[in-house]
């Protein structure tokens, strides 16, 4: 795969991570978070059905298990975003979610034995002055803010993009020997998914309206972006060039996707400041990829 494909398929998701958080927001307005998570990951899952044979022919049975742990990983984070998101500007969230990058340099570093130089530190120093000037927003005056979000809130976002990180870790140690195929991972992950949130359901006695949320049509777009999004990174994850630092920089499209959804289709306030946090959260990160 050539070093252009492989970045393409990085951005390819980036655009559908960007635009499902757009979807979600909207499906979360008719639906519970329960009910969109639950349907999105059943109808993800029936999308999938098509890799059924070649799911069933793993010969080296240990990528269960990191499927296993993987698929327990996205189910924790989602639960944590799903809900921040619901309680959040979508802008705002998109630009929270930046923060990944800083938990995925330090998997890349822990669990991949990634280096990093100088470029990339001045980069992380960067994407780490956006996200506070986000928060601080300093030379403005102090006022009301129909945006104000709660800390608790705000902390379940961050647990969720450093759960969503350590996924992506993950996706890379199962893809880098090339023993594994995106068919197998996007299936097993998937099936894995539908049993943790049914089995949530079921113990947590959470009601859940089928045939409402299968008239939520953005549910279904939802599960559209996901699959196409998933195979992409999937697919990318077998290239030895693209190592998880440099993934999750290219990935940050997505930010961008977010804001001006937050511009266009939510008519949040403030956009313009975010796009400059964005900004400086994106120098950062074009410092780093040059490196």
């Amino acid at each position: 795969m050539s070093s252009y494909l492989w970045a393409l398929l990085v951005a390819v998701y980036g655009i559908c991570k960007g635009s499902r958080e757009i979807f979600k927001k909207i499906a979360l307005r008719k639906n519970t978070v329960m009910e969109v998570l639950f349907m999105y990951v059943c109808l993800s899952f029936v999308m999938v059905l098509p890799y059924a044979g070649e799911a069933f022919r793993i010969e080296n049975l240990n990528y269960m298990y990191l499927i296993l742990i993987k698929s327990f990983v996205i189910f924790v984070a989602w639960i944590c975003s799903f809900r921040a998101l619901s309680k959040m500007p979508v802008s705002l969230y998109g630009v929270l979610d930046l923060s990944r990058i800083i938990f995925s340099t330090l998997y890349g570093i822990l669990l991949l034995s990634e280096t990093i130089g100088l470029f990339h530190i001045i980069g992380l120093f960067l994407v780490s002055l956006g996200l506070l000037l986000l928060k601080f927003r300093p030379f403005t005056k102090k006022e009301k803010s129909s945006e104000k979000v709660d800390f608790k809130v705000v902390i379940t976002a961050f647990a969720g993009c450093a759960l969503t990180a350590l996924s992506g870790a993950l996706d890379k140690i199962l893809m880098k020997k090339g023993d594994l195929s995106s068919g197998q991972l996007q299936f097993w992950y998937m099936l894995f998914l539908v049993i943790f949130y049914a089995l949530y359901i079921i113990f947590t006695r959470t009601k859940i309206d089928v045939k409402s949320t299968l008239k939520n049509k953005w549910v279904y777009l939802m599960s559209l972006t996901l699959v196409i999004g998933d195979k992409a990174l999937f697919v990318a994850n077998n290239n030895p060039d693209c190592t998880v630092t440099l993934m999750t920089l290219i990935k940050q499209i997505s930010c961008i996707v977010v804001i001006l959804g937050g511009k266009f289709v939510f008519k949040e306030k403030r956009i313009l400041y975010k796009l400059f946090c964005a900004a400086v959260i994106i120098s950062g990160i074009i410092i780093a990829v040059i490196n």
